[in-house]
């Protein structure tokens, strides 16, 4: 676990500034499923004392990012397969209806940020920059939902983000799927320049079913 002291620059109590902090470090994955939270480490980590952060974590077991367990404390709640599958089976439908709206309304400067962002996922590729890999994956997909001038698509994608940002996390470390994903990334780049919407979402739906089916055959294996 790597956290470090923040400073308060705002007034709010200290309780939320502490739970913001730890909720973060849960869904970028600094805090990963399973790891125990044990509340003088943190308190010390943070720089505080330890009732802003037996508060955090009481609230996090709410929205159910930790699991308490009697006798053993306090963990991050671990992201089940089953979850997962579910979560892409939403984003696939998603995601190939934004693409084929973004393919009629996008920009021509949001298509040479798309690219721009696109070249950045593939460097980090290269330089197996898991962090970037990402964040330039998270802007990329959330460019095209953007230029779908679309305000209930939006917002209905902000509401799955969370979910989203954690099983990122886990399939880029776990399942090193990264190499396949610039050359996905290109064809629906291609596709939006084009503005050929049926392609669009073919390549867009079809982008996030392939992380599915690799998903589902890692568990297979681990199973056999």
């Amino acid at each position: 676990m790597d956290i470090e002291k923040f400073r308060i620059y705002d007034h709010r109590p200290l309780r939320e500034l502490v739970f913001e902090q730890l909720r973060g470090a849960i869904l970028n994955g600094t805090l990963k499923p399973g790891e125990r939270l044990m509340e003088m480490d943190l308190a010390e980590k943070l720089g505080v004392s330890r009732t802003p952060i037996r508060e955090a974590i009481r609230k996090l077991e709410l929205e159910g990012l930790v699991v308490m367990e009697a006798r053993k404390g306090a963990y991050v709640a671990d992201v089940s397969v089953k979850e997962t599958v579910e979560i892409l089976e939403v984003r696939s439908v998603l995601e190939g209806l934004a693409a084929s709206l973004a393919a009629k309304r996008i920009t021509e400067e949001e298509l040479e940020r798309l690219y721009k962002i696109s070249q950045d996922f593939n460097e980090a590729v290269k330089s197996n920059d898991m962090k970037k890999m990402i964040e330039n994956d998270t802007r990329f997909h959330n460019l095209i939902f953007e230029a779908t001038r679309n305000k209930k698509l939006i917002q209905i994608v902000n509401s799955l983000q969370e979910l989203v940002i954690r099983f990122r996390t886990t399939y880029f470390s776990e399942y090193k799927r990264g190499k396949e994903m610039p050359a996905e990334h290109n064809l629906i780049y291609k596709a939006l320049k084009n503005g050929d919407a049926v392609t669009a979402q073919k390549h867009a739906e079809h982008h996030v079913d392939m992380l599915k089916e690799v998903i589902l055959y890692e568990e297979a294996n681990n199973l056999l």
